[in-house]
């Protein structure tokens, strides 16, 4: 399989697969439902809606949606909606999950119940974005910029593993180039970062965490671009040429994507990773296109 590189690739990659079903969680939201209809109609994805059914089928009448190309599962209550949802996927009546007007906490809490234990011990959620930019040559995974606010060195290790055996393997990227982002390259007591990152790209070294090409810690010039580590003179299994970056913590994490999204035209797509199912889930903020290519990503991944 040649390495996916642009988002239309993978749009090419979900629809060759089996057509899986997303499931949305309180989806009475517009952007969501442009998105889902958008997929439907791509043949991407059949989808379950759980909500609010008059009032999805009269925002579907308002934006000129059928809402009879989805499965309508009608509850009011919001909690209990992403409980419904995730109840559908242990139920094999749908494959993935998606956020719509749910809170954040509620969607979260409802994968995490355990009454459902579907998180294995010693796992944990995280983050995903995948970004396509202009300015580089293909795409690039970043965690986290959503969930885990100052990730520990072994939180760190989960997502550099869920992006490695579970994004970039199914985008067809192999043994990819993994950056472990600081402020420079040299380790500092004073910066607890870099030592996080000289950390695994040892562990990588010894086998540790496979699959891939880990050093750190990178400044982010030097781990997107090899005239940088020319000029700086650094040798690194990275070259400039991460697939995957990973960021010391949310605040890093949070405004890379949106500053790439708002000032450097990205398109991009997310979801929570550790589960054993993709979950969607993007800011309120990001546009149907940015919700479409999520569940897109998703699609790809089951």
């Amino acid at each position: 399989m040649k390495p996916i590189r642009s988002l239309a690739d993978m749009e090419a990659l979900a629809k060759a697969k089996d057509t899986p079903t997303v499931v949305v969680a309180y989806a009475q939201e517009e952007d969501v439902l442009k998105a889902v209809d958008r997929a439907v109609r791509e043949n991407i994805v059949r989808a379950v809606l759980v909500g609010d059914e008059p009032l999805i089928r009269s925002m579907c009448g308002d934006l000129r949606i059928d809402a009879d190309a989805f499965e309508i599962v009608h509850e009011t209550d919001e909690k209990k909606s992403g409980l419904v949802s995730v109840q559908l996927i242990l139920d094999g009546k749908a494959d993935f999950l998606m956020k719509g007007l749910i809170s954040t906490p509620y969607f979260l809490k409802a994968i995490l119940n355990k009454d459902f234990n579907l998180i294995q011990k010693g796992a944990i959620l995280s983050h995903t974005t995948v970004l396509e930019m202009p300015a580089y040559e293909k795409l690039l995974i970043v965690s986290d910029v959503a969930m885990i606010p100052d990730p520990d060195l072994s939180q760190k290790v989960a997502m550099i593993n869920y992006n490695v055996n579970v994004i970039a393997a199914k985008l067809g990227i192999e043994n990819p180039r993994v950056a472990m982002v600081t402020a420079n390259e040299k380790v500092s007591e004073k910066m607890p970062a870099t030592i996080d990152a000289a950390l695994i790209a040892k562990m990588n070294d010894r086998g540790q965490i496979k699959g891939c090409r880990v050093d750190g810690p990178l400044a982010m010039d030097v781990a997107i671009s090899p005239r940088a580590c020319k000029i700086k003179n650094l040798k690194s299994s990275v070259d400039g040429q991460a697939d995957i970056l990973i960021f010391p913590n949310i605040e890093t994490g949070n405004v890379f994507y949106k500053t790439c999204a708002y000032f450097a035209n990205a398109k991009l797509a997310a979801v929570v990773t550790g589960a054993p199912f993709p979950a969607v889930l993007v800011s309120r903020a990001d546009d149907d296109d940015s919700k479409y290519y999520s569940i897109v990503l998703a699609a790809a991944l089951i």
